[in-house]
């Protein structure tokens, strides 16, 4: 990096993206060379969750470093407060420009109003892009609410956007925040429309297991989705491929990750919105200074880890009102005591909260029966267990079995210490009817 300079930092963030589309994650398509690249050479963030797995809330907590019951948007649909700090407003406090392109989800219409844009200088952007726009209809607004239509697949179109935007930027440092819709589906279809002549080429090819075993709708759109994620790669290498030519790579953190997975249905009736990998599980990397030969790391990260990440990388002090803390001390080795597990809020499914330890799921819903749009509840009740050493792909529901009863208990305490220093709350959970299954006794960890 250039001697006194500040790193410019660029998010590129995809949506409803599993991690187990990438190559590094045993994907054996050949979907994602760019990001496997960037996750062998930069900083792999091999066990990345999602805060809460639905659109608004999660990006809620990645503009905050806050979860979402904190920043108020605990469902789609409640925009971000105007009074939020947001990454935006850090960054441009230290003298960076900064810029959004593309998908929003945090505002109460389209186009977006300035004064909900978050605090970004440089805008084009949607709300709900999914909406206003189609596969190869790429609509987004400009900083004068302007309807601009941009040529090419979505995925390219936007790409070239933020080419535009680096290059144009490049004298000075810039925080660009550059938010896809893909791999997500387009709503007015309920479908993946990838790329002319993507979909045909994965349509019948390997399978994640729980998809195989579960089915849902995965027969039907797993070749567009993987199509999707081609395309969301290629561009990812086309931003690299600017950066190297314009001399930038050397100056640029870059950040992937995405707000949620996707189940396919196999878990409720759409496509996230619950405890399970398949919605929470997302592929997470960064390069740039401070984060090349990080290496791979094994610890649990949240997406509310990600924002003070990117404050520290820059050189910029983490808000202590953030909930979540900096990854970057794990890239320099120091013996950094962290956390051995991940909370997740659940929302519009149900009213629901999970935690996730290197070995365990742990799930429970509200037990009142009330699932509407509330943010918590005082008393939850079991739902989910799961044994991740022996049941990746989180096919057997252990919860009800006497024999992990003492695991359940562990887990339950640990959801519970989470609620009250997350949410500030004391909740209560009820046990499920425990059966004997004459399995032996297993361990805690």
């Amino acid at each position: 990096m250039s001697k006194n300079k500040q790193p410019n930092v660029i998010v590129f963030f995809t949506d409803q993206q599993r991690w187990d589309t990438t190559g590094v994650h045993g994907n054996p398509l050949g979907l994602t060379p760019h990001f496997d690249q960037m996750a062998k050479t930069g900083t792999h963030l091999s066990r990345s969750f999602t805060c809460q797995p639905v659109c608004g809330p999660a990006r809620s907590s990645l503009q905050t470093g806050l979860y979402a019951t904190e920043t108020g948007c605990y469902v789609n649909g409640i925009p971000l407060s105007q009074d939020q700090r947001t990454l935006a407003h850090y960054f441009k406090d230290e003298g960076y420009q900064t810029g959004y392109i593309g998908k929003w989800h945090l505002a109460s219409e389209d186009p977006v109003p300035a004064e909900e844009r978050g605090g970004y200088d440089d805008w084009l952007g949607a709300n709900a892009l999914e909406m206003c726009s189609d596969a190869y209809d790429t609509v987004l607004y400009n900083n004068d609410c302007e309807e601009v239509k941009l040529p090419g697949y979505r995925v390219d179109a936007m790409t070239d956007a933020a080419i535009r935007y680096i290059d144009e930027r490049k004298d000075n440092p810039f925080f660009l925040f550059l938010s896809f819709l893909e791999p997500h589906h387009q709503n007015h279809l309920d479908n993946y429309p990838a790329p002319d002549g993507y979909e045909e080429r994965y349509t019948g090819q390997w399978m994640p297991p729980d998809l195989a075993a579960l089915g849902g709708t995965s027969h039907q759109h797993l070749g567009g989705y993987f199509g999707m994620v081609k395309k969301i790669d290629e561009a990812l290498g086309r931003l690299f491929d600017a950066l190297k030519s314009l001399q930038l790579s050397e100056d640029t953190i870059v950040l992937f990750t995405s707000d949620h997975a996707c189940h396919f249905k196999t878990r409720n009736s759409e496509y996230k919105r619950s405890c399970h990998e398949s919605s929470i599980r997302v592929p997470t990397a960064l390069t740039g200074p401070g984060f090349d030969g990080g290496g791979h790391i094994d610890e649990l990260v949240s997406l509310v880890d990600l924002p003070p990440t990117l404050l520290d990388g820059a050189g910029i002090p983490v808000p202590e009102e953030m909930q979540g803390a900096s990854v970057l001390p794990l890239t320099r080795g120091e013996n950094e005591v962290w956390q051995d597990d991940v909370f997740v809020q659940i929302s519009e499914s149900q009213v629901g909260r999970a935690i996730r330890t290197k070995r365990y799921k742990y799930g429970v819903t509200a037990a009142d029966g009330d699932q509407g749009d509330h943010s918590f509840a005082y008393t939850y009740k079991e739902e989910f267990l799961y044994d991740l050493h022996a049941d990746p792909y989180e096919l057997t529901n252990l919860i009800q079995f006497d024999s992990y009863q003492h695991v359940a208990e562990d887990m339950k305490e640990r959801l519970l210490t989470r609620i009250r220093t997350v949410e500030g709350r004391e909740a209560t959970v009820e046990p499920v009817e425990k059966v004997r299954n004459r399995q032996r006794k297993v361990s805690i960890r």
